[in-house]
C-alpha cells in the first residue's frame, strides 16, 4: 500500500494530520514553511533576551510560541503539518496539538542530540508512529542512521530519515516516508481505510 492508495470510506482523498517536533532552533518553522502549499500560519515573536539558550544557532531572534501550521497535497492525500514550540514554557500546549495526529516527525540536530529526548519521551507516550529526521547543518559532523539509534536509543523500526529543512523536495521524501511508516505500523490509521 502507497500513501496513494489511502481513502476515506467515501472515496474522498484522505487528510492526515502529522505533528512535527524537536528542539528550540532544530528548524521546524522553516521545515513547514519549505514544505506547504499555502501561506504557513506560524506564531513567530521576539525572543526575550537570556531566556534561552541560542548558542547553538546565534542569529535566532524570533521563537515558535503557539505552533506552526502547513498543508500540502501528496498525490490525493492532504497532508496537515502542525509544528510544536521547542521551548519548555510553551510544552502545556502539546496536549491539544498532538490530538487527531496520525503521526509525528522528531526533528533533531546532531550537535545536540541529547535536547531531543523530552520530544521522543512524549511522542513515544502518545503511542504514535513517528520518524527521526536528522536536520542535517552545515557545521555538524555527520553520524550514520546506526550511530543515531543508538545514541538516541531508538527502537529498530523507527525509520531515521536525513533531510535539509530548506528543500521542499527533500520535506516531501521525509513526509512520505512517515505517512508509509503509519501505514506500515497500523491496521487501521484513525478515520483512514485502505
Amino acid at each position: 500500500m502507497t500513501v496513494a492508495t489511502v481513502r476515506r470510506p467515501t472515496g474522498q482523498p484522505a487528510g492526515l494530520k502529522i505533528v512535527l517536533t524537536g528542539p528550540l532552533g532544530v528548524g521546524k518553522t522553516t521545515l513547514v514553511g519549505a514544505v506547504s502549499d499555502i501561506v504557513p500560519l506560524t506564531t513567530e515573536a521576539r525572543m526575550s533576551a537570556g531566556g534561552d539558550d541560542v548558542s547553538h544557532s546565534p542569529g535566532k531572534v524570533t521563537t515558535t510560541v503557539a505552533m506552526d501550521f502547513g498543508r500540502l497535497a501528496v498525490d490525493d492525500v492532504t497532508v496537515y503539518v502542525f509544528g510544536t514550540p521547542g521551548q519548555a514554557r510553551f510544552w502545556f500546549m502539546w496536549d491539544a496539538i498532538v490530538r487527531g495526529a496520525v503521526g509525528a516527525v522528531v526533528l533533531v540536530d546532531t550537535r545536540r542530540l541529547q535536547d531531543s529526548f523530552r520530544h521522543l519521551d512524549y511522542i513515544e507516550r502518545c503511542g504514535l508512529p513517528f520518524v527521526v529526521a536528522v536536520n542535517q547543518f552545515p557545521d555538524a559532523r555527520v553520524y550514520s542512521p546506526a550511530q543515531i539509534r543508538d545514541a538516541l536509543t531508538l527502537a529498530g523500526d523507527v525509520p531515521i530519515v536525513e533531510v535539509d529543512a530548506r528543500d521542499r523536495d527533500s520535506v516531501r521524501r521525509l513526509l512520505i516516508a512517515l505517512v508509509e511508516h503509519v501505514i506500515a505500523t497500523t491496521q487501521s490509521p484513525a478515520g483512514v481505510a485502505s
